[in-house]
C-alpha cells in the first residue's frame, strides 16, 4: 500500500480516536438508572409485602388469642346463672340491679362481684388475656325518670360504688387478695351512661356492666401476668368508701 495513504488513514483513526473519547453513551446510562430504579423497587416491595404479611399474621393470632380467652370467660360466666356474656360485655342483669335513686348493692350483690371478679381477674393473668387485655370499664346505667345530667351522675356512683365495692373493706365479707386488689386499680376504669341503651323495663335498665377493651395489633401489648406490681396497699383502700361518706 501506498505509503502516503496508509499514513492518511492511520492519521484518520488517531482523530477519531480523539474525538470519541471512552464515555458512556446516553441510553447505556438511562438502561443503567432504570435497571437500578427495578431493583429498588423490587427490594421496596419486597419490604411493605413483608411487612404487610407479618401484620396480618398478627391480627390473626391477635383474634385467635382473644377468641380463646373470651371461651373461657364464657364458661366462667356459664357457671353464675343471671350473668351473661355479649361480645366482650359481661352483663349482670338481675343480679346487679338498683333500686330506684340509689347507687347501694345489697350483701348479695355485694359478695356476688367478691366472688365473680376475683374469677375474672384470675382469667385476665393467664399469658394470652395478659397479652391483649387494655381495660375492663365498669358502666353504669340509670332508667329515663329524671334529668340527663342527674341521671349522668348517678349511673356514674352506681359505677363507683362497684369499685368501692371490690377495695373498701367491709364488715363480715372477705376482701380480695392484694394481687386482685392492684388488678382492680391497673385495670378498671369508671363510665356513666345516664339513660342510654335502655332496657325493656325501669328495673332492668338501673344496672351496671363490665365492658372488657383489647390492644389493637399494632399496639404495644400489655406486660405478661408476671409484670403485676405488688405495690404495697394504699392508704385509701384502707378507709369507708368515699360515696357513704358523702
Amino acid at each position: 500500500m501506498n505509503p502516503l495513504v496508509r499514513s492518511a488513514k492511520a492519521g484518520k483513526t488517531e482523530k477519531q480516536e480523539g474525538e470519541n473519547p471512552f464515555w458512556i453513551s446516553y441510553a447505556d446510562l438511562m438502561t443503567a438508572l432504570m435497571v437500578l430504579f427495578l431493583v429498588a423497587l423490587t427490594v421496596a416491595l419486597f419490604a411493605v409485602t413483608q411487612t404487610t404479611a407479618e401484620v396480618q399474621e398478627q391480627k390473626a393470632e391477635r383474634q385467635e388469642e382473644i377468641a380463646d380467652f373470651m371461651a373461657l370467660l364464657k364458661q366462667l360466666t356459664a357457671n353464675y346463672p343471671g350473668i351473661t356474656l355479649r361480645g366482650s360485655t359481661i352483663d349482670f342483669g338481675e343480679r346487679a340491679r338498683f333500686p330506684s335513686n340509689s347507687h347501694q348493692l345489697n350483701t348479695e350483690q355485694i359478695r356476688l362481684l367478691r366472688e365473680f371478679v376475683p374469677e375474672v381477674l384470675r382469667l385476665a393473668r393467664t399469658p394470652i388475656a395478659a397479652r391483649w387485655l387494655k381495660r375492663i370499664t365498669v358502666i353504669g346505667y340509670a332508667d329515663p325518670r329524671g334529668s340527663y345530667l342527674y341521671n349522668l351522675n348517678l349511673s356514674l356512683q352506681r359505677s363507683a360504688r362497684v369499685i368501692c365495692t371490690l377495695l373498701a373493706p367491709l364488715p363480715e365479707i372477705a376482701s380480695l387478695s392484694e394481687v386482685d386488689r392492684m388488678q382492680v386499680r391497673q385495670l378498671f376504669i369508671v363510665s356513666g351512661a345516664s339513660f342510654n341503651a335502655q332496657k325493656t323495663s325501669l328495673e332492668a335498665s338501673r344496672r351496671i356492666e363490665l365492658r372488657l377493651e383489647f390492644f389493637e395489633a399494632e399496639e404495644s401489648p400489655a406486660p405478661d401476668a408476671a409484670g403485676v406490681n405488688l405495690a404495697p396497699p394504699r392508704q385509701d383502700d384502707e378507709t369507708p368508701c368515699p360515696l357513704d361518706q358523702r
